[in-house]
């Protein structure tokens, strides 16, 4: 996907010309992993680098459009931005399921082969014969959904609502629909104070955050009703950083954060995908205490990546004004 190339912007450059700039790379980078997805065909491999190519740009773009929306058209802004948050989704589902059974059979792999972890009521092995059979179902409810957002996948990808957004987007790549007034502002006056209303929802929703376990501050075990807050500041986080690019900030920093995030959102789905799994009916006991183990394991890495996430947060300079 077509990053920035961080050359300095200066506070008089004409905000327009600047938001413009980005959006059109991002289209561009749209349309290539487009093509990327129509040719890569049968090839797996390719066709998910291409997907992933396809939503990194859809985000880019739903995401600059959301935070100077005020720069554009804004009613084409908001019909665009809605369309691609929803391929954004449509196309990661797949993706997201595939990655999640994987995840979770190199974690039964790992843990079955740990000698620190006991056994039920201290029959030997009983982790170990648990996870072939909780791997097993896993791997036949994951698979199944895998396979139905594959099938959305082409259905949408086929669809006339995907080739308007296609058209909507090759359009973009050669012309920004900008509104005549804002569009002539400057960089310092007009995307940079946008660009710290992004920020300053982030900080807030950052400083909303319960402590994590581990910490002095944290008055409880980890609570899985916080996973949703912590899903939200990943959102808010991903639009800073894009506000960032466009605007040729260096973006090292939030794009560590957002790996941090990253793992949480996985360790956290995986998490509730063995949990679903231990409601499965009549699963034997060795398999649900398998699952048991699993999901523990999962809501530890949980713990781990937003420990991970603060750690950087706390030293993240804030956005000023060139």
């Amino acid at each position: 996907m077509a990053q920035p190339n961080h050359d300095p912007i200066t506070a008089t450059a004409d905000a327009g010309d600047v938001l413009g700039t980005y959006l059109r790379a991002q289209a561009t980078a749209f349309l290539r992993g487009l093509r990327l997805h129509e040719e890569s065909g049968a090839d797996a491999a390719e066709g998910s680098d291409a997907a992933r190519s396809l939503r990194g740009a859809a985000r880019r773009i739903s995401g600059s459009l959301a935070t100077f929306r005020v720069v554009t058209e804004s009613s084409w802004a908001d019909g665009l931005r809605t369309e691609l948050v929803w391929l954004s989704s449509t196309l990661a589902d797949e993706h997201a399921y595939a990655a999640r059974l994987a995840r979770l059979m190199d974690a039964l792999h790992r843990l079955s082969g740990s000698p620190e972890l006991p056994a039920p009521r201290g029959t030997a092995g009983a982790l170990t014969v648990g996870s072939a059979r909780a791997g097993a179902l896993l791997e036949r409810q994951l698979t199944l959904a895998r396979t139905r957002a594959h099938s959305a996948t082409l259905q949408a990808l086929g669809s006339s609502r995907f080739h308007a957004v296609a058209d909507a987007v090759a359009v973009l790549a050669s012309e920004v629909p900008l509104d005549s007034v804002a569009a002539r502002g400057r960089v310092g006056d007009v995307l940079v104070p946008l660009a710290e209303v992004a920020e300053n929802r982030l900080s807030a929703a950052v400083a909303a955050l319960p402590p994590c376990r581990g910490s002095e501050a944290a008055p409880s075990p980890y609570n899985a009703d916080h996973d949703g807050l912590w899903h939200d500041v990943r959102r808010l986080l991903r639009v800073h950083r894009y506000a960032r690019e466009a605007l040729g900030e260096d973006v090292s920093r939030p794009a560590a954060a957002g790996e941090a995030l990253d793992r949480h959102r996985d360790a956290a789905e995986a998490a509730a995908a063995s949990a679903t799994a231990a409601r499965t009916p009549r699963i034997a006991p060795a398999t649900a205490y398998a699952l048991g183990v699993l999901h523990a394991d999962q809501r530890h890495e949980v713990e781990a990546a937003r420990l991970d996430f603060q750690h950087v947060w706390l030293r993240e300079p804030a956005v000023t004004p060139r």
